[in-house]
């Protein structure tokens, strides 16, 4: 063992006061007794690289206007999607009538926006029904659509629950290269340690050096330890290695990533698959989730990325990244509406705190540009 290596950073470090969404998961704790602090486990569990060569997140590079609120940020992050939707119901609606050129201009509105054609289909069907042959505005038009695809959002509008009874909870987290599954990682650790909980990480993208040497650098900005090993280490020694530690520190949660890949890479798939029965020789329940990370930019594509994980491991769970990146935000009412997964959280920005669980009714006023 090595003596030298670096301190856990602290559980017990303050954390700033939130409230709303964040009361619904917050880990219940005594107020008087902090969380206990995790303690150290060996040179295998790097909390972060030091500190000069950590850059800093893209939002403080500079000085910058103070944080707005989440809907504000949801709103604004959503803004290319919401102005491709509103700028065009607006300008159909010209006439005012709600006439079948209307209603099928409509349904080539919402499929070019990534709702997908059935979701689509079903939102125009409940117009005509409740609408057709009146004099309507784009408001009354939008306000009808958000509600429509808020009730379609409702179901799928999940935080991700820790069980107490597991110690850690086992998070897998999957996905393509570049679809910020490794930052997503990171921004989740922040979150939940925030909510009290004990977190640790697992560098289990080993295929990659520069993921493991990133997903320090998340844990440092998060306060939490990473367990690592050298570029090329067997993934599944690893996620085994970090198991054992995470319950000898107490952990509450563990988040394992894994290296990006598809269903081509022959290689990468029998690494995952190795991974999940190594998990299930520890704990026959684990992972207790599996968590996609979708990037929203790529729209359509989207489904077929679930189909082929799902195809893999048992997904119980999305989060949808870079909705602030295109105007195809509207591809996640087509997942939800498609396969009825649990929508946990949504990113609409860079920083740890760009990155929350999902609300249906927030997101859909934001897509159709409501409460300004």
């Amino acid at each position: 063992m090595n003596d030298e290596a670096d301190k856990v950073p602290p559980e017990n470090a303050e954390a700033p006061a939130r409230g709303g969404w964040f009361a619904r998961f917050r880990r219940p704790a005594p107020a008087a007794e902090p969380p206990p602090e995790i303690p150290a486990a060996g040179p295998e569990v790097a909390p972060a690289v030091p500190a000069p060569e950590v850059p800093a997140e893209p939002s403080r590079d500079a000085p910058a206007p103070a944080r707005t609120g989440w809907f504000a940020r949801l709103r604004q992050g959503l803004s290319r999607s919401s102005s491709k939707l509103t700028d065009g119901i607006a300008a159909i609606l010209t006439k005012r009538r709600l006439d079948d050129d209307a209603i099928e201009a409509l349904e080539e509105l919402l499929i070019g926006a990534d709702l997908g054609i059935k979701t689509a289909g079903e939102l125009t069907s409940n117009l005509r029904r409740t609408r057709f042959g009146k004099d309507v505005t784009d408001t009354e038009v939008r306000g009808a659509l958000a509600a429509d695809i808020a009730r379609i959002l409702e179901p799928v509008a999940k935080p991700l629950a820790i069980d107490p009874g597991h110690k850690p909870h086992i998070v897998l987290v999957v996905g393509v290269n570049g679809s910020g599954k490794t930052t997503t990682i990171g921004k989740l650790a922040g979150l939940y340690r925030g909510a009290g909980h004990r977190v640790m990480l697992a560098a289990g993208d080993t295929f990659r050096a520069a993921a493991v040497e990133q997903l320090k650098i998340w844990g440092e900005r998060a306060g939490v330890p990473v367990v690592s090993r050298p570029e090329g280490s067997d993934a599944a020694a690893l996620a085994y290695d970090a198991v054992g530690e995470a319950r000898a520190a107490g952990a509450d949660l563990l988040l394992i990533d894994t290296a990006g890949r598809l269903h081509n890479k022959a290689d990468l798939m029998a690494e995952l698959a190795k991974v999940v029965r190594v998990l299930k020789k520890i704990d026959p329940s684990a992972p207790h989730d599996c968590l996609l990370v979708l990037d929203a930019t790529i729209g359509q594509n989207a489904h077929t990325q679930v189909e082929t994980f799902r195809s893999m491991v048992n997904v119980t769970g999305l989060v949808v990244t870079k909705l602030d990146g295109s105007a195809k935000g509207g591809v996640l009412v087509g997942l939800a509406a498609g396969f009825g997964l649990p929508v946990h959280a949504i990113g609409v920005g860079e920083t740890i705190d760009d990155l929350r669980p999902f609300a249906a009714q927030d997101f859909a006023d934001s897509l159709m540009g409501l409460r300004s």
